[in-house]
C-alpha cells in the first residue's frame, strides 16, 4: 500500500478535471482545460462584440492561428460574408466557406458515402442497387 502512495506524492491534480499533473507544474488547471476556458472566453466576447479574428487574437494575446484553428474546426463562424477576412475554401470542391473544412454540398455526401446510403438517379425505382465508387 505504501508503494502506491509514492506513485502519487509527486503529483497534483487539474482543479477541472482532475487529470494528474507534474507537481512542478505552475498552473492550477491542465493544459486542455485552460484552452476550454479561454475559449469560453473568447466565445463570449464575439458574442458581446462585432469584432474580427485579428482583433480577438490582439484582445486576447492569443495567437491568430489559434483562432483560425477554431473557425477551421467549426467552433466560431464568420456571421456575414463581407466579414471575412480571410476566406476559407471547401477543401474537397474549394466553394468559399464560413468554418470548417467542407461546404454543406460535399459534407453530404462524404456522410452519404460513409453511411453506406446509395442516391437515387431521377427515374429510378426503388430496387437494389451496388453502390458506385
Amino acid at each position: 500500500m505504501q508503494q502506491h502512495e509514492s506513485l502519487f506524492e509527486n503529483l497534483k491534480f487539474c482543479s477541472v478535471c482532475h487529470t494528474p499533473l507534474p507537481a512542478n507544474y505552475e498552473e492550477e488547471t491542465c493544459p486542455v482545460c485552460k484552452e476550454n476556458q479561454l475559449f469560453n472566453e473568447v466565445k463570449e466576447y464575439i458574442r458581446s462584440k462585432d469584432v474580427t479574428e485579428y482583433q480577438v487574437a490582439d484582445h486576447f494575446h492569443i495567437p491568430q492561428r489559434q483562432v483560425k484553428k477554431w473557425i477551421t474546426e467549426g467552433r466560431i463562424e464568420y456571421k456575414e460574408e463581407e466579414e471575412r477576412i480571410v476566406a476559407l475554401h471547401c477543401s474537397k470542391c474549394g466553394e468559399q466557406i464560413a468554418f470548417g473544412t467542407l461546404c454543406q454540398k460535399c459534407y453530404r455526401e462524404q456522410f452519404q458515402a460513409k453511411t453506406g446510403y446509395a442516391t437515387l438517379k431521377e427515374g429510378e425505382k426503388d430496387r437494389m442497387r451496388f453502390m458506385e465508387d
